[in-house]
């Protein structure tokens, strides 16, 4: 939805609707903009299938939403003035004199790629961005890994060209301090973080290297979440990021099973809402204290910490091993198997379950308050006032902050997140419970039921690598549309097992229905339809344990720029499916 009586820039939108009438189909496309706007608005685009008396009607219309009173957008976003208590309370920022006004500048770390985007506060407009890959190793079969120092690396170069390119638009970002309230004011701006479930395991390292998992420390006493960390030598072997695909933990599972009663999978849902999976973050810890010596030596005499991938980019950017923070917020804390998701903290009966000591672990905090400054470069001293995963700030993103609204992110893979408001909804078919974000450390903490799908986007990049299918994954609506249908031809592409709602890990793909008739064509529209399968799946599902189903969903994604598939979608779940067209809006949380 857009909001009433609003001062900011209305970003675009696409809604694809299936409703089912008659029998015929018609598409209507709509650019929806404020009545008695007095700034920039853009378009909405709105596609619905209706099936009415047998013809098809294209309509274009302009219109805009009422009372709007400048440029608007209809996302949350980390503003320039943070909280320290609550949203009520708030740190005053310096006051700006840029061109752009106050500037909010967000890392969003996901699988594929990097990426830093710096936006107005005023108006969520784009300022400057930039991206970067970011490769992936498999080492063995079922194995999913990155290097960390890659991704800090990557991270610090996207800072580096993005304040590059402010530079170049005469915007200064310059130094934040509170001791600089009297000097002349420059372009300020907070930094938030979402980023893809990933914890760190195991890379080779030279001397000059000062990161590691686990990180060492000099203290001759016990090291805790809260102490500063310093590493007087990097470890020969210091961590390699293990992708929340990667499969290496099967072997875990099925140990900590032979403990449970009836091998029960749902065991330790009551106190984590998590089913034991090779998905989470315990378990990969786990398997590292078992099957690297250095790792569990390191724990036994207190020098090891662990933590997600925004635990690692914090305590780097807050200075590492000169007083770097050792945080995570309670959303991604929430994805690790170890936490209470009734009272937001390390669980000591799941911690003695996967025997994880509780003091290697990051301190939890909300999801909007400042954790630190950053120490160094271009943005030295500026604040990191937010940290999201990466599901949860898109559902934020989307403005998905009422109880009962919902959004799927299309991407490697797809999730699907329900937010439930303050309620803990205990999922009975197959989905997660997770905290969705706290908006301060005293705001009650808003939860989620998610559905998780392994492969999605991935899968067409199998079609294009290992089958040769595909020159470019962008050449898939096209070719897909070429043929009225599969032809019979059905894929699962369960490469890692199938996530929500079976939770099989032992399951793999499959191509069926094949004929002498079927092209490649066929093929690629199959995986196309398998995304939307297993949405329909989650959906199905989440209307179960809620018992209210949804009338709209919110999408986002690289996946849903092919029009195709969103149709096939809409078509599929028979409800509206509304399409952020903005940059990634998980930053915008």
């Amino acid at each position: 939805m857009i909001p009433d009586n609003c001062l900011g820039n209305t970003n675009n939108t696409t809604l694809v609707q299936s409703e089912r009438t008659n029998g015929s189909c018609a598409l209507k496309h709509t650019n929806t903009i404020p009545d008695n706007c007095l700034g920039n608005t853009n378009n909405t685009t709105l596609v619905q299938s209706e099936r009415t008396n047998g013809s098809c009607a294209l309509k274009h219309t302009n219109m805009i939403p009422d009372n709007c009173l400048g440029n608007t957008n209809n996302t949350t976003l980390v503003q320039s003035e943070r909280t320290n208590d609550s949203l009520n309370q708030k740190r005053k920022m310096p006051v700006t004199t840029g061109r752009f006004g106050p500037l909010v500048g967000a890392i969003d770390e996901g699988t594929s790629s990097t990426r830093f985007l710096v936006f107005s506060a005023r108006t969520s407009e784009v300022i400057a961005s930039h991206q970067m890959e970011i490769s992936k190793m498999y080492p063995q079969e079922g194995w999913v890994e990155q290097d960390p120092v890659v991704i800090l690396d990557a991270v610090k170069e996207c800072i580096q060209r993005t304040v590059d390119k402010l530079r170049e638009q005469d915007v200064e970002p310059g130094e934040y301090s509170c001791h600089r309230r009297h000097q002349p004011a420059r372009d300020h701006y907070p930094l938030g973080f979402h980023h893809w479930e990933t914890s760190l395991q195991r890379c080779r390292c030279d001397s000059k290297t000062l990161v590691s998992y686990p990180w060492q420390s000099v203290d001759s006493t016990p090291t805790t979440v809260t102490l500063s960390i310093v590493i007087p030598t990097p470890l020969e072997h210091v961590g390699v990021a293990s992708v929340w695909q990667d499969m290496r933990t099967s072997s875990t599972v099925d140990l900590l099973l032979e403990a449970v009663p009836n091998k029960n999978q749902n065991y330790l849902k009551p106190l984590c809402g998590l089913p034991l999976s090779p998905y989470f973050s315990a378990l990969k810890i786990r398997w590292l204290m078992d099957h690297v010596p250095e790792v569990q030596e390191a724990i036994n005499k207190r020098h090891c910490l662990f933590g997600t991938v925004d635990s690692w980019l914090i305590w780097n950017l807050t200075g590492g091993k000169n007083g770097g923070v050792h945080i995570t917020d309670v959303s991604n804390a929430s994805r690790t198997m170890l936490m209470s998701l009734e009272h937001l903290r390390w669980d000591h009966k799941l911690c003695r379950f996967f025997k994880v000591p509780v003091d290697i672990l990051p301190q939890i905090r909300s999801s909007s308050e400042v954790y630190g400054n950053v120490a160094e470069g271009p943005l030295r001293g500026v604040p990191i006032a937010g940290c999201v995963g990466d599901q949860q700030a898109a559902l934020l993103g989307q403005n998905c902050t009422k109880e009962g609204q919902a959004k799927s992110t299309y991407g490697t893979g797809c999730f699907l997140l329900y937010n439930t408001g303050t309620a803990r909804v205990k999922s009975t078919h197959g989905l997660l419970t997770t905290v969705a974000y706290q908006m301060g450390p005293s705001a009650a903490p808003v939860y989620a039921l998610e559905g998780s799908v392994g492969v999605a986007g991935a899968a067409l990049g199998w079609l294009r690598d290992n089958i040769n299918l595909l020159q470019d994954i962008s050449e898939t609506e096209s070719l897909a549309e070429t043929v009225g249908g599969t032809g019979d031809v059905y894929f699962v592409p369960a490469f890692s097992g199938l996530y929500a709602p079976y939770w099989q890990q032992d399951a793999r793909g499959v191509i069926c229905g094949i004929t002498e008739d079927t092209t490649q064509l066929h093929i690629i529209r199959a995986a196309l339809e398998a995304v939307c399968f297993q949405t329909r799946d989650i959906l199905e599902a989440m209307n179960k344990d809620c018992g209210i189903p949804l009338s709209k969903l919110q999408v986002d994604g690289g996946m849903t720029t092919n029009n195709l598939l969103m149709q096939l979608q809409a078509d599929l779940i028979g409800i509206s499916v509304s399409e952020y067209s903005l940059p990634p809006v998980q930053t915008l949380f």
